[in-house]
């Protein structure tokens, strides 16, 4: 499986006042789904995927990259607002209508699915909050062959360090709520590096029970920025009680679709 922030396959202009050319989206979702074609992926977890936008040509990324035979689809809707005047510039720079959100794509059935808004920025000025987006944990239940998983696909806070805190919380809850259950997988993007002071991602690397892709501490690879990384906040956690990880990289070769680089997972079970 594999977790990508697509970024609206803007590639580094991602809230950058630039202009995107529908040419650099089209050139960016034909080598998405080259690499995509290439690898296999069984399930897809994405986050920052827009479904109807203007500045992504109102092409539904998702129903485009399902076309790839993955015929379980679960959306999660967390921003839908008639204009966003973001980036801050002319008009020709904004993001303007904007129907976007988290998906997971699946070639096998999804059976439950549940997006769980996460806390919003405490004392956000209206006019910020107005035209902010929810963050969300997405839960899809997906039966595999022989038993069910659960995923928990998140985008956490960025800019605002206590609200990610709270979001780590309700994060942590819902996978201890879920693994209960389910061989579960906690992934997305976290927005937190390790190397970082105190960074918040470090209660999760430190539990003795979960498991991490492609994560080794002496050797970090880095997920963001995709044109020069020096950043790991994209990550694929899980429960190492009931999941063996048989191979697990960061997805290099995806380049520059997106600002971030997915994380890549084959796994079995124990």
């Amino acid at each position: 499986m594999l977790t990508y922030n697509l970024g609206y396959l803007s590639g580094h202009k991602n809230n950058r006042a630039l202009v995107l050319k529908e040419t650099d989206h089209s050139r960016h979702m034909t080598h998405v789904k080259a690499v995509l074609a290439d690898l296999q992926p069984d399930i897809l977890a994405f986050q920052e995927i827009d479904y109807l936008a203007q500045r992504s040509f109102d092409v539904n990324q998702q129903n485009s990259l399902a076309k790839l035979g993955y015929n379980a689809v679960a959306q999660a809707v967390n921003w839908n607002i008639n204009y966003v005047p973001f980036p801050f510039g002319p008009p020709s720079v904004n993001f303007g209508r904007v129907v976007s959100g988290q998906s997971i794509l699946s070639k096998y059935p999804i059976t439950g699915h549940d997006p769980v808004v996460l806390a919003r920025v405490k004392n956000t000025p209206f006019y910020r909050d107005a035209f902010y987006l929810d963050r969300l944990a997405q839960v899809a239940i997906i039966e595999l062959d022989t038993r069910a998983i659960a995923i928990i696909n998140v985008h956490l806070e960025s800019y605002d360090r206590s609200t990610r805190a709270i979001h780590f919380e309700q994060v942590i809850d819902l996978y201890q709520k879920y693994s209960k259950k389910y061989a579960t997988l906690l992934l997305g993007d976290f927005n937190s590096d390790p190397r970082n002071p105190n960074a918040l991602v470090e209660q999760l690397l430190q539990t003795p029970s979960l498991g991490n892709a492609a994560f080794n501490r002496e050797n970090i690879r880095a997920t963001y920025p995709s044109r020069r990384p020096n950043e790991r906040i994209d990550y694929i956690f899980y429960d190492q009680k009931q999941i063996l990880e048989l191979s697990a990289r960061v997805v290099e070769e995806m380049e520059f679709a997106s600002d971030h680089l997915p994380v890549l997972l084959t796994f079995t079970f124990k």
